[in-house]
């Protein structure tokens, strides 16, 4: 870790493009023979179907979907292209063309609805939209609110009224395109956070905060190579789509190994780490949860060597089980959609399970108090990256159009995360809960994440929240709401957490639910849960 904390020292040159810098550069490299046989990207569909493209046919082909914007849709730098698509190669297509083109992409997932699609159009202005038929009908019955809207796109073997078909205008367009240049602080891409604590922002990164930025994670925390074969399941809706599936792989000249798999499905992930060469394998805590679940013994992932886990924290019981069964560490990793990776577990380093691991390289993280002093070892604060007298170029540029919330983000010379930590002598961070989700009951303060993974041991425990509750004489009291488990445990629960924590973590009231609720992202939304409580 101190050797990669001295040789980190990236240049961020005046002007730079992803599209030009990077993976033109790798075409070059593959010209010349220098490189694995591997493709850049290699996309499945698990029905036979298969794609596979050099760096060389990735640019050829994202410059004719770039000549596509720029001229059937008459788009110019600058403008703002909402992207919404599944697991298609598609949808890295039209990544690259914006980067070649100046225009600002801005993904969506599948899963959005019509309101939300509303939302997204009338707050960024955005001049064009790129979808498939299956999300069409949601602009369309919309489309007529969002002024802004020109020019909509759809990617489908049909055709559709008021829509220009990508399919058709691709296969004719040039594929020579002169990529245009752009500033290191240019915008290339707006992404809107998940929403668990408030209505979703849009979040501005410039072509060097992502595309320079997340060096560290594809070459320290992924530990790629240009001939390793990477598999990341993230939606392409999300900002971790971006970081893994473009970014930190295509910097280091890797394969993104994509299946297309419209539903999330346990048995086709063992399937696909049995059958192809994937290296290098990324999920969420929520995914590992669920594969441990599973026997895998039945499995074998012989060229798996590599396991990386963020979104939220992941569960100690679930590295140690996913360990046990397949014999590989789970290297988990802390970041947000506004910032690159904050912390991670890197090569070289020891793993403590719970923890975030140590700061990345790119940045000088700390705990700190509400009054910005940084905190010792062992005292909970607020998780903050320094950004005066210099602000990192790999942090977000603002959310758009807001400057009142992204003013909001500083504390004296301090980005504050919005999450709770504490940072042990040994120099590695531990999560303890979003600032809005951590409990004060009768002056204890209460991480929910720590309740959460004592109850996760316990057998009968799928999943659970802990949030707070209202109560006469404590002030709050954590309250769990479960998922697939009996009332008939409440007491043994409760036992369980007193056994494994502090004894006064125990939750006092429980709350047997169907399912919770999750942003679309996955990630539990403890905050609308904590609402409920105190409505009550």
């Amino acid at each position: 870790y101190e050797a990669i904390q001295q040789q980190y020292r990236p240049e961020v040159p005046e002007y730079f493009n992803f599209a030009r810098d990077v993976l033109d550069r790798w075409t070059e490299v593959e010209k010349e023979g220098k490189k694995s046989k591997n493709p850049a990207l290699w996309w499945v569909d698990g029905a036979g179907e298969e794609v596979r493209w050099s760096f060389e046919e990735l640019g050829v082909l994202s410059r004719k979907v770039a000549n596509v914007l720029s001229d059937a849709c008459s788009l110019q730098r600058g403008d703002r292209v909402i992207l919404i698509l599944p697991r298609i190669p598609e949808w890295w297509l039209v990544n690259v063309a914006c980067m070649r083109t100046g225009t600002v992409l801005i993904p969506g997932t599948q899963q959005l609805t019509a309101k939300d699609i509303l939302h997204r159009l009338q707050k960024s202005k955005a001049k064009c939209i790129i979808t498939d038929d299956s999300v069409a009908p949601a602009v369309e019955s919309v489309g007529a609110e969002c002024h802004s809207l020109k020019f909509k796109l759809l990617v489908s073997e049909g055709h559709r009224e008021g829509w220009l078909n990508f399919k058709d205008l691709l296969k004719n367009a040039p594929s020579d395109h002169q990529c245009v240049t752009t500033k290191r602080q240019d915008p290339m891409a707006i992404y809107f956070t998940s929403g668990t604590t408030g209505s979703p922002k849009m979040a501005e990164h410039s072509h060097s905060s992502y595309g320079i930025g997340l060096t560290v994670s594809g070459r320290y925390w992924l530990d790629l190579t240009s001939s390793d074969i990477f598999w990341n399941t993230s939606d392409t809706g999300w900002a971790k789509a971006a970081w893994s599936s473009i970014f930190s792989s295509w910097i280091q000249g890797a394969c993104v190994f994509v299946h297309k798999m419209p539903q999330f499905d346990p048995s086709i992930v063992f399937e696909s780490l049995s059958k192809f060469p994937i290296t290098v394998f990324c999920s969420p805590p929520t995914a590992y949860r669920m594969f441990v679940q599973h026997k895998l013994s039945s499995y074998k992932f012989k060229s798996l060597r590599r396991c990386v886990s963020a979104g939220e924290p992941i569960n100690p019981e679930v590295m140690q089980e996913w360990k046990a069964q397949t014999g590989l560490d789970i290297y988990e990793g802390y970041g947000q959609t506004e910032t690159v990776l904050i912390c991670g577990n890197f090569k070289g380093m020891k793993i403590k399970p719970g923890s975030m691991g140590k700061p990345s390289p790119g940045y000088d993280v700390k705990i700190i108090d509400e009054n910005s002093n940084i905190l010792p070892p062992g005292k909970e604060g607020d998780i903050a990256i320094r950004v005066k007298p210099m602000r990192s170029p790999f942090l977000f540029t603002c959310y758009a159009d807001d400057p009142e919330k992204t003013e909001a983000t500083i504390r004296g010379d301090f980005y504050v995360t919005g999450d709770r930590g504490i940072m042990d002598e040994e120099g590695y961070f531990w999560f303890v809960g979003r600032a809005d989700d951590v409990i004060n009951s009768a002056g204890y303060r209460i991480g929910p994440f720590e309740v959460e993974s004592a109850l996760v041991e316990h057998p009968a425990v799928v999943e659970s929240a802990v949030v707070s509750s209202p109560d006469p004489i404590r002030g709050e009291v954590n309250k769990l709401n479960k998922l697939t488990y009996l009332k008939k445990v409440m007491k043994e629960l409760q036992d369980h957490v007193k056994k494994v924590t502090a004894p006064y973590k125990y939750p006092r009231k429980m709350e047997f639910v169907q399912q919770l609720p999750k942003t679309i992202s996955g990630k539990i939304r403890r905050n609308e849960l904590r609402q409920k409580e105190w409505r009550k």
